[in-house]
């Protein structure tokens, strides 16, 4: 019985101590991450939009949303960062929208844990193309065959629950922006 205590004081002392130095290592580094994320997402508003001088975050709703300011100070379209359930994990999106919200400029998988060579598939160049000056009205909407309409990208074969999650996450993200009023500027 003694030797069991013994060995329980020692564990204890050793995960008290992993613990505080997780804790330790996590809190120095947490600002670090939050930058790093902010980069991530300024990077991408700068890959997909063209043309403005000033991007102003704001929040809508749970959405973080950021109006581009052109030169002459008016909103040419504003930047939005979604996330939603992937097959694996939570895929989060940023897609870049005209100030009307009709036409999808183009989107960005800021984060995503998707079956490498299958669902993690969405972050290539290849489907996110298919994003470019896309309709979003009434929806986005998702084919196995080759696209007819405007408003419509193709499935990636084998990862068709990831190819559905992006899709569904953007148009559940647009449905609450114009629900928000925010393409009424």
């Amino acid at each position: 019985m003694r030797f069991n205590l013994k060995g329980i004081f020692v564990l204890a002392i050793t995960c008290s101590l992993c613990g505080f130095l997780l804790s330790l290592v996590y809190s120095s580094a947490k600002d670090k991450i939050k930058d790093n994320q902010k980069k991530a997402i300024y990077q991408a508003i700068e890959k997909i939009a063209k043309g403005y001088k000033e991007v102003v975050p704001i929040k809508v709703r749970s959405i973080d949303v950021y109006k581009l300011i052109d030169e002459k100070e008016k909103i040419m379209g504003y930047a939005f960062l979604v996330e939603g359930q992937g097959y694996q994990d939570k895929i989060k999106i940023l897609g870049v929208i005209n100030k009307s919200g009709t036409t999808l400029k183009g989107i960005e998988i800021i984060d995503s844990k998707e079956t490498p060579g299958l669902g993690a598939r969405i972050g290539e160049e290849f489907f996110t193309s298919q994003f470019k000056n896309l309709k979003v009205f009434p929806s986005i909407q998702l084919t196995q065959k080759e696209k007819v309409k405007n408003n419509q990208v193709k499935a990636i074969t084998g990862a068709t629950v990831s190819s559905t999650a992006v899709v569904n996450i953007l148009n559940k993200g647009i449905k609450e922006l114009r629900e928000a009023g925010v393409f009424n500027d």
